[in-house]
């Protein structure tokens, strides 16, 4: 049974008894060694490259782009616009239609709104979590449950695996490359705390995605830089510092083989002490990761499935040449080259998280840039032939409140504050059933208001996606076996 909208004064309750401020915590220390660090990556990101055993393939798609809107996308500024509530709940932007008779979105989107055709919306996805790092655990875990001893200001070896880590050890590599990516860097708090569900979990430090570190964190600094980078209180910024920075994937120049082989032992000496091979059989496995990474270094193909800086300069402008057209650029570019999971982080630094100034944050500095990348997205995977094979999904952490609010000693104009109980999540590609809208929620935008949707069912969407078994399991560090699947796939999504 779903819950009841509550009216608009139990909104503003609600939000006043809710939300709280982001915690501070000490910036992360990253370690870069060696000539791993070449490629952006960690040891501990060499490991998903074993060989397994050939995994069936049940699903219409072979590959998936997850899009991950850190911060939190308000469904009412977006997909699922309320035109008809109070001033107060639908906010300052108009809906436009779509290609498709009946399903309206917001006008800031005007190139997504003519590819509807592509898409499909479920409006009713809903976790109870309100906080950051909880809403991410939940979303890039597919777990709503919160793991026993859960730290929203760390990752903990005790939290879910995500996503990502699980696809990694569980898909067979198709090539040198490794089957899941996240670009173009991990998800970090503006006070420097790394965010927890991004990582192997229970699964061990040694099975974490890979991280293709492209685009550096800076704690005031948001959106897709250089054209739309922002801050959320002061506006628009400027700082020729920052680059979009592809992995360099070829060796310096008079480092040889024999210095290269030295850089490796030196940094599994490193890690040794870390604690990143803590068994005989890892030390004993490290010798055949390493040759991999070689492979990886000395192929012509990867190395262009990296390159976006230097391509088509037609292609890039469709993109848009910023940080969220080259991320999505790389994306398509992994999957060609037979990547089956990449994970793209639109804005790192919870950009999405519109507390105030939310309007014109959101249609200067972050609706352009995704609505332009996102679309170029659709339109070039059709033009290489994989669309169909490419499941592609868009989500944040949470939604956010119906009831607009204003923080007056942080921002000068409103915003919306956290909110679990519903968001709307995009779906695209992979047989996907395009125009089409599942379930909805109530008049204010507040709860799901028909077919509720979880966590763990786009989990087991993206899973099936991926051609992973319903009985196939994940052993954590003490090689106990964990389900993978713990709901449905999102039923009638599929063509």
């Amino acid at each position: 049974m779903c819950p009841v909208a509550p009216d608009l004064q139990t909104f503003r309750l609600m939000q006043t008894a809710s939300f709280s401020g982001h915690p501070g915590i000490s910036r992360r220390v990253a370690i870069q060694a060696g000539s791993i660090g070449l490629l952006g990556l960690g040891m501990n990101h060499l490991a998903p490259l074993r060989a397994l055993a050939d995994t069936p393939r049940t699903a219409r798609a072979k590959s998936v782009i997850y899009i991950f809107l850190s911060g939190g996308l308000a469904q009412q500024d977006s997909f699922d616009m309320k035109p008809d509530a109070p001033k107060e709940v639908r906010g300052e932007f108009n809906p436009i239609p779509t290609s498709t008779p009946g399903i309206h979105i917001c006008e800031h989107l005007p190139l997504l709104a003519k590819r509807s055709e592509s898409w499909a919306l479920c409006r009713s996805l809903t976790h109870p979590y309100i906080e950051h790092s909880e809403g991410h655990h939940v979303m890039l875990t597919g777990r709503t449950p919160l793991p026993t001893g859960f730290d929203g200001s760390k990752p903990k070896p005790t939290d879910h695996p995500c996503i990502a880590a699980i696809a990694n050890d569980r898909l067979r590599p198709r090539n040198n490359l490794p089957p899941a990516i996240v670009l173009p860097d991990r998800i970090v708090h503006r006070t420097g705390r790394t965010i927890p569900g991004q990582f192997a979990g229970q699964m061990g430090s040694q099975r974490d995605p890979w991280f293709l570190e492209a685009s550096p964190f800076h704690s005031e600094h948001y959106g897709a830089y250089p054209d739309y980078l922002f801050d959320h209180a002061k506006g628009k910024l400027q700082d020729a510092n920052l680059k979009f920075q592809a992995p360099n994937l070829t060796l310096p120049q008079g480092l040889g083989k024999g210095r290269f082989a030295g850089r490796l032992d030196l940094l599994r000496q490193l890690n040794r002490q870390r604690g990143f091979l803590e068994t005989a059989a890892e030390v004993e496995q490290f010798d055949r990761y390493r040759q991999m990474a070689v492979s990886l270094l000395a192929d012509e193909k990867t190395q262009k499935a990296f390159d976006v800086l230097n391509i088509d300069d037609k292609l890039q402008e469709r993109y848009g040449k910023n940080a969220f057209g080259w991320s999505l650029l790389m994306a398509a570019q992994l999957v060609e080259a037979g990547v089956s999971l990449v994970q793209v982080n639109l804005g790192n630094n919870e950009a999405w998280d519109t507390h105030g100034n939310a309007f014109p944050n959101l249609k200067n500095y972050l609706f352009p840039p995704t609505d332009r990348a996102v679309s170029a997205l659709l339109d070039d995977l059709q033009s290489r032939g994989l669309l169909d094979e490419t499941l592609i999904v868009m989500a944040g952490e949470f939604g956010r409140t119906p009831q607009i609010s204003l923080l007056p000693k942080s921002y000068k104009l409103p915003g919306r504050d956290h909110w679990g109980a519903v968001q709307t999540v995009f779906f695209a590609g992979g047989g996907v059933r395009g125009g089409q809208v599942i379930g909805a929620s109530d008049k204010l935008g507040g709860y799901p208001a028909a077919d509720p949707q979880t966590p763990e069912n786009l989990g087991a969407t993206i899973y099936q996606a991926l051609g992973i078994p319903p009985d196939m399991m994940w052993r954590d560090s003490a090689d106990r076996p964990h389900k993978i699947y713990h709901g449905e796939p999102i039923p009638g999504l599929m063509g």
